[in-house]
């Protein structure tokens, strides 16, 4: 990718099992404790190595990232199951009758279908603690919105496309918002910083505004 970066891409698999291949070899070059590598990025299909190029030659680097590719398993096992409440309120929704009505559903139906669905975080990119889902429904995918919002409330919910995503602060964005969760997505003090991580399942909890005020980490 550079003179300080390699990518390593899973080509022609299934989302989820791409994810799981990009997760396994993110395990097994981090356990490698390979001199001279300075960070490692997963996505959806690929890792990014990012290197020092005074400590190894393009080539050199390959194979002993080849080496411990042969060790890589499966991915990390997934942490239990992690339930988000999230307010479906028209306040903390805007978007969500549009949703449903591109779907062909009632609210109410396009709610049911979304909740009742498990989710998988494949990575977090975007800004700290942002979670990238796969699992939405295939009725449920929507474009992004057309003009983004200058802000989104922290916390939000959104469709972009076949993702899900939670914003774990206020920023602009153009995910379509579906709803909003109480829950501290990010804090730089806590173990883990992010309450979601790759490899998790995520499941979503309905409730109403008093028990959104109740839950509140904000």
């Amino acid at each position: 990718m550079s003179d300080s970066a390699l990518r390593a891409r899973f080509h022609g698999l299934p989302p989820i099992e791409a994810q799981t291949k990009v997760a396994g070899l993110f395990e097994a070059i981090s356990a490698a404790k390979i001199a001279g590598l300075k960070n490692l990025h997963p996505a959806f299909t690929t890792l990014l190595v990012v290197y020092n190029p005074l400590a190894w030659t393009p080539v050199a680097l390959v194979q002993r990232l080849e080496e411990a590719r042969k060790r890589a398993g499966s991915g990390p096992a997934p942490r239990e199951r992690v339930t988000v409440p999230v307010c479906v309120a028209a306040g903390f929704a805007p978007d969500l009758g549009e949703v449903a009505a591109g779907a062909g559903l009632t609210v109410e139906r396009a709610v049911e279908r979304f909740s009742s669905s498990v989710f998988h975080v494949a990575f977090l990119g975007f800004a700290p603690g942002f979670p990238y889902l796969l699992g939405l429904p295939p009725e449920l995918a929507t474009p992004r919105l057309a003009r983004p919002r200058t802000h989104v409330r922290t916390g939000s919910v959104g469709i972009a496309g076949e993702q899900t995503g939670i914003y774990p602060a206020g920023t602009p964005g153009g995910w379509r918002i579906i709803g909003r969760t109480p829950l501290r997505l990010f804090d730089p003090k806590r173990v883990p910083m992010s309450l979601l991580l790759p490899g998790d399942e995520v499941r979503f909890e309905v409730i109403d505004e008093r028990r959104y005020e109740e839950l509140s980490q904000w």
